[in-house]
């Protein structure tokens, strides 16, 4: 059995249980390099073998899996955060169908819901933004032409940015393009949940400057909208007195 688990954001205790469980007993653990915590490694038995996969291909991942599973052992693939973004496991998940061998996913916290932890944020302010959109900037891996970031911004809901920290001045010009205005609200998290997270408020306009004067290359997620200063959001509904639920009856308050 092969177990694709996601490592959470980046620190060691925000793993799940059933995540950690896996790691206990995993013969056979094939992390993903820099990205994972290595103290998560701390959790793997003695005589696990171990693997990072920032040294390997797809396929000489696939034949340390191929090969586990013939000699009956237990695989834990490792991935960053939850891996459903960015993680690559679909082509991984193909492979092995094509040889009808069994796995499962079990989900992690993502950095994006790290990054808000490091600002004490909402993504999902009422009447400022009831959407998040979670992109990238096209690299040497390339973005659909109809998710370009200036497309994107169009919308004005709330951005998360991955995979971008080195195209910060090009990212602002796609941003601006699309009509955030340059002192929209942005902030960059760097490692977040990590012992050495960072965090930074700015404006759109001032995305590279901030990296720059703060040696943030790599490794950080940006947020673009106004719910970074959360100056100005309507109360919930959900909770307001006057609001009748399933489980609450509204209350009629007295206008003074």
């Amino acid at each position: 059995m092969i177990h694709f688990v996601g490592a959470g954001s980046g620190a060691p205790d925000l793993i799940t249980v059933r995540g950690q469980k896996y790691l206990e007993q995993a013969d056979v653990i094939i992390y993903a390099g820099s990205l994972v915590n290595p103290r998560l490694l701390e959790y793997a038995k003695q005589g696990c073998e171990i693997y990072n996969s920032a040294k390997m291909t797809l396929e000489e991942v696939l034949d340390v899996m191929y090969e586990a599973e013939e000699n009956g052992k237990m695989t834990v693939r490792l991935h960053t955060g939850d891996p459903c973004l960015y993680g690559a496991i679909r082509e991984q998940m193909d492979a092995l169908d094509e040889r009808n061998i069994s796995y499962d996913y079990c989900p992690g916290v993502s950095s994006f819901c790290g990054a808000a932890s490091a600002l004490n944020l909402e993504y999902t302010l009422p009447d400022v933004s009831q959407s998040v959109i979670i992109t990238r900037m096209a690299g040497r891996t390339p973005v659909p032409e109809k998710e370009e970031i200036a497309s994107l911004a169009a919308h004005q809901a709330t951005m998360v940015v991955f995979l971008s920290t080195g195209m910060l001045e090009k990212l602002s010009e796609r941003l601006i393009a699309g009509g955030y205005k340059e002192d929209t609200p942005a902030a960059i998290v760097y490692k977040a949940t990590w012992e050495d997270e960072k965090a930074f408020t700015c404006t759109v306009g001032t995305l590279a400057e901030t990296a720059r004067k703060n040696n943030v290359t790599k490794t950080a997620l940006m947020i673009i909208g106004d719910v970074v200063s959360h100056s100005h959001y309507n109360r919930s509904e959900l909770y307001n007195p006057s609001f009748a639920t399933e489980f609450r009856e509204a209350v009629q308050t007295r206008e003074e």
